[in-house]
């Protein structure tokens, strides 16, 4: 029989519930506690596309993300006076080579219907972590409502300011075994405010009628701002505002990181009055939005070396923070979900050797992805937010001077990392694009045999007349 760990997930965000329901689906016991006293609608769009849909596909989730999604395969960008930058179409490039249409949504649409899934006797709110601990036998979390909580098994999924890890590596450097690069901060570079206004009159914006996603990016000339809109189901708009922070501002700027509807009148008032591309302004975005649900954070990137330690392991934003681009930080923390049930799928036993053993495979499967992603993040974030000389060369090289094959080629590399569930069917690849392998389970080539040889044996034999 395999073993049957308890697994306490910190964090109820996209990483943790991803988490939670895989493990839901292999049936090995699970709780997760997010110190929110509930999960509130914040956000704006997020897309994902052919790294992640096959795993989506495998849990029969599919139709239903589809249906609070649009296709999003074009993306243009301006100046600030709205003229054109540059423009990229694949509508029918992207589908055609790796199976799947990127879609894009509001990221609290998909959030709720992840919750949906995750029976809610499963999730406790108002549990901020306080300290952390493990033993031979067992991990220990206690809050700061007194109580404690033990199991075999502790996931961090609780962000770029996870209470986790800080614990962690507070007992990891008391130790001497932190790494120096782990000890510094985050690279703040950007402060942000986002939001999805209430349904829209597709009159007023007549992108609202098209069946898929509009994404737009407008950088601002000389001035510290850029802003991305984009359409969404239920003739909505999603509004990201980006701010570049420099020399004294990074050091002077507030570290939150919670998405709460704190500190956003400041930076409203200086770009309520900057145009979009759909006509009228941000301040009409801004105001067609309630004010509980605009929400201001810090855009930070860190490359953690530190991932596991004997029964602890972080995923998502704990251990890979990167710049926004267009949703990958929330695409790598499923990805670090996915890889996590893997591995534990293929538990030999609940000693802390082997639970320490399959959480160390878990890096090992992950870190180079996540690494090359918060490479590309870095420069996407400049590229679509920079405003040096440099970065305005980057940004018109990109979307004027590079040939198309460049970058087909480019979106061909983006998506050959596509990790399934490898306790589940594997979703064939429709459009027989190389996929990088991965590592398969041999529990689950084992249970197959043995479901193979059981049928036959129950097959009844008839005899040829």
């Amino acid at each position: 029989m395999p073993p049957s760990p308890k697994v306490l997930i910190i964090g109820a965000g996209i990483g943790g519930i991803t988490l939670a329901l895989l493990l839901e689906r292999i049936g090995i016991d699970y709780e997760v506690f997010e110190r929110a006293k509930c999960v509130k609608p914040l956000g704006a769009a997020m897309s994902i596309g052919p790294n992640i849909l096959p795993v989506f596909e495998q849990l029969g989730l599919i139709d239903e993300i589809m249906k609070v999604s649009l296709p999003a395969t074009t993306m243009e960008v301006y100046k600030e006076n709205m003229e054109l930058i540059g423009r990229t179409d694949n509508t029918a490039f992207i589908k055609q080579r790796s199976g799947y249409d990127p879609i894009m949504f509001s990221r609290p649409d998909v959030h709720n219907l992840l919750l949906s899934k995750v029976p809610a006797s499963k999730i406790h709110y108002s549990k901020r972590v306080l300290s952390v601990g493990q033993s031979d036998t067992g991990v220990l979390i206690r809050c700061t409502d007194g109580q404690t909580h033990e199991g075999d098994i502790l996931i961090g999924a609780d962000g770029a300011y996870s209470a986790v890890r800080q614990s962690l590596y507070d007992r990891l450097q008391k130790d001497g075994m932190l790494p120096a690069s782990d000890s510094q901060s985050l690279n703040l570079g950007y402060s942000c405010m986002v939001g999805t206004t209430l349904p829209q009159d597709p009159e007023k914006y007549p992108i609202l009628k098209d069946n898929h996603a509009h994404f737009a990016v407008v950088v601002a000339d000389g001035k510290p701002h850029s802003w991305t809109i984009i359409s969404v189901p239920g003739n909505r708009i999603c509004f990201g505002i980006v701010i570049q922070l420099k020399g004294e501002e990074k050091d002077e700027t507030f570290r939150n990181s919670e998405w709460g509807p704190e500190s956003i009148d400041s930076m409203v008032a200086q770009v309520a009055h900057h145009k979009i591309p759909f006509g009228g302004t941000l301040g009409d975005l801004i105001n067609a939005t309630p004010k509980e649900l605009i929400s201001k954070t810090h855009l930070e990137e860190k490359l953690f070396e530190t991932w596991t330690h004997k029964r602890i392991a972080l995923i998502g934003d704990a251990c890979h923070k990167m710049l926004p681009s267009a949703g990958q930080g929330a695409i790598n923390a499923m990805q670090d979900a996915v890889i996590v049930a893997n591995c534990l799928y293929d538990l030999k036993s609940l000693s802390q050797k082997h639970i320490a053993a399959a959480l160390e495979d878990y890096k090992a499967q992950r870190y180079g992805q996540a690494k090359k992603q918060v490479q590309i993040s870095n420069m996407v974030g400049r590229v679509l937010y920079g405003q040096t000389w440099f970065e305005k060369f980057m940004r018109k090289a990109v979307f004027n001077w590079l040939p198309r094959s460049f970058e087909e080629s480019s979106f061909i590399k983006s998506v050959e990392y596509r990790p399934q569930a490898t306790f589940l069917p594997f979703v064939d690849n429709p459009a027989k694009l190389p996929i990088l392998p991965q590592k398969m389970s041999k529990r689950y080539a084992e249970e197959q045999k043995l479901k193979k040889e059981k049928d036959a044996e129950s097959t009844p034999v008839v005899d040829a007349v």
